[in-house]
């Protein structure tokens, strides 16, 4: 029997799933990122465990990673991680540690552009070949799939560091990005709501004007997105849109700040749809590696 990996790689936890779609998964787990070579073992450990001795087969692995990454196949450093905050993973090479200890073709991408191929194939992007899909928690990244492959360039789209209009009065805030300060990121992640409002998100009143604040950054970086891609819907995961009521502030903020210049049905009428969370949940990112393991063996 014919199976797949799926790695989702996180700063904060990876997920790891065995199967050969959502409804047919043999083998799942989550646990910590801790130090590079200990959680890299774990993903090892893993596949050995579920696979040694048994009748399926490991075609291949995909692994959907927090970055930066190098995605240039003719890289010398394609599979790294590059220039990362994250103490201790700055120049990993995930994707050849894992290669070589598991013997398989390896699919790599970055973590939200494997959410969005997951989304492509059995999520809320199903029938589309162009969207966006963001993810807002420890921190924010946007991938982009265009003509039904996720945009690249110079190194991959880095989303979550575009520049906001900041007022000052309104948002004293710094910004907590060590690159950028008041970047989307800086200013709209995990990180920053919990240094701006001094506890974490997930604590914060549902009526709290944090979410105000954050649905307006959202709804900004919306509107730049649209006015640069034109995404036939945008899609937004993590930790931080756990917050039911950041939905519809988001989508009427986005129509405001758009003010009738992008003239689609999709967008004047449609907004529920246009701007909606994941299908697969918090399971977008594992199970788009696994679709991107299972596109290595057409």
């Amino acid at each position: 029997m014919k199976v797949y990996g799926g790695i989702e790689a996180g700063g904060t936890k990876f997920n790891c799933v065995i199967g050969a779609s959502p409804q047919d998964i043999l083998a799942e787990e989550r646990f910590p990122t801790t130090k590079p070579v200990e959680t890299l073992s774990r993903v090892v450990s893993f596949f050995k465990k579920h696979l040694g001795g048994g009748e399926q087969k490991l075609v291949a692995i995909g692994v959907a990673c927090f970055g930066p990454v190098d995605l240039n196949p003719t890289s010398p450093k394609f599979g790294f991680i590059t220039s990362t905050p994250k103490p201790g993973w700055a120049d990993c090479d995930i994707a050849g540690y894992i290669q070589r200890a598991l013997a398989v073709p390896l699919a790599f991408e970055t973590d939200v552009n494997g959410a969005a191929i997951g989304e492509m194939t059995w999520g809320a992007a199903q029938g589309l070949s162009e969207f966006v899909y963001f993810t807002i928690g420890t921190g924010v990244g946007g991938g982009a799939i265009v003509a039904g492959k996720p945009l690249r360039g110079l190194v991959h789209p880095e989303m979550g560091h575009m520049r906001l209009p900041h007022d000052w009065e309104e948002d004293p805030f710094a910004g907590s990005c060590p690159y950028h300060g008041d970047c989307f990121e800086g200013l709209a992640s995990g990180p920053a709501l919990n240094q701006r409002w001094g506890q974490a998100p997930e604590t914060l009143p549902g009526d709290h004007t944090a979410w105000a604040l954050e649905a307006k950054y959202i709804a900004l970086a919306i509107q730049n997105t649209i006015c640069m891609l034109s995404p036939q819907r945008v899609l937004l995961g993590g930790g931080v849109m756990a917050q039911p009521q950041l939905f519809p502030l988001i989508r009427t903020l986005t129509l405001n700040y758009l003010n009738g210049y992008v003239q689609s049905p999709s967008i004047l009428e449609g907004i529920d749809a246009y701007i909606v969370p994941p299908g697969l949940g918090n399971r977008a990112g594992v199970l788009g590696a696994l679709a991107m393991a299972m596109a290595t063996d057409r």
